[in-house]
């Protein structure tokens, strides 16, 4: 079996693709080859035939094979496109950004290795062929690091919303204390106007006084409280972004182990190849232009 450096999940995933794409082309296969019988059963059945009525006959085949061929072509370019969805949303989920290189779709030596891949009929290990089931797929990653990076930063994320959350509570709550004042006082104001029992008045005056105290005593607690929040808000806030520079680092690490891969390096060797033979043509170029 050909070696794509795949572990064997992937290899699995890929057995499955290609046995896929064998269906639908032995399908469309079998439908061309119908038009051709067509053509046998309904149009060959006398002994001689003109020129124009042969003519006629293979214009028609023509079209119905052509127009076969090119749905069969669009439709693989369309699933080719879902299955570059499927492999871009899962790994815009861990904040990853796949490239693709197409003139490696191209490279006649993966596309042999490929074709005899293909001409094993598919066989992978029994592991792989007890497997029920079939997990989405997931992108490939260092051990995990991206997922945990990211697992790490949406619960410092919530436990910073779970803060603010708080944090406005406790406003609220020393609002409506002021507001508890503000009342007591409007009505100490009017009982002093209305009234003359100096008795009433003072107990009103201890129970604002009183009031008042607890208010102190509860606004203190939530100026504490607030510092607290606060803290705890600066400190998640220096975490998350401690994580975040994690997560970049790990993405850097994994670009910089891609650039090593051979399929870079080959990149890298064709576009330079192709600069070189840019600026020889310049040259040529130049010299004509001045002949001319």
């Amino acid at each position: 079996m050909a070696d794509f450096g795949f572990n064997e999940h992937h290899q699995n995933e890929v057995i499955n693709y290609m046995r896929f794409a064998r269906s639908k082309r032995a399908l469309r296969l079998k439908t061309i080859d119908s038009c051709f019988q067509d053509l046998k059963d309904s149009r060959l059945i006398e002994e001689t035939y003109t020129v124009d009525e042969v003519s006629d006959m293979l214009d028609g085949l023509q079209v119905l094979v052509h127009g076969e061929v090119e749905m069969e072509l669009i439709n693989t370019a369309h699933t080719n496109v879902l299955l570059l969805r499927q492999l871009f949303s899962q790994a815009e989920k861990f904040y990853l950004r796949l490239q693709t290189d197409i003139s490696e779709l191209e490279n006649r030596e993966l596309l042999e290795q490929v074709a005899e891949f293909e001409k094993t009929d598919f066989k992978p290990n029994s592991k792989v062929n007890q497997e029920s089931s079939k997990p989405k797929l997931a992108p490939l990653n260092e051990g995990g690091v991206s997922e945990l990076l990211q697992k790490e930063i949406s619960r410092l994320q919530e436990d910073n919303d779970k803060l603010k959350a708080r944090l406005r509570t406790l406003e609220s709550q020393a609002m409506s204390a002021l507001d508890d004042k503000s009342k007591a006082e409007r009505a100490l104001k009017a009982l002093q106007k209305s009234q003359g029992d100096h008795q009433e008045i003072a107990n009103l005056e201890g129970t604002v006084a009183a009031m008042q105290a607890d208010f102190e005593k509860t606004l203190n607690a939530n100026v504490a409280s607030q510092k607290d929040l606060q803290d705890s808000l600066v400190s998640a806030k220096h975490d998350l972004l401690r994580v975040q520079e994690q997560l970049s680092l790990a993405e850097k690490d994994l670009e910089k182990k891609f650039q090593q891969t051979a399929a870079y390096r080959n990149m890298k060797e064709i576009l330079t190849k192709k600069n070189e033979h840019i600026k020889d043509l310049r040259k040529r170029l130049q010299r004509y232009e001045s002949d001319e």
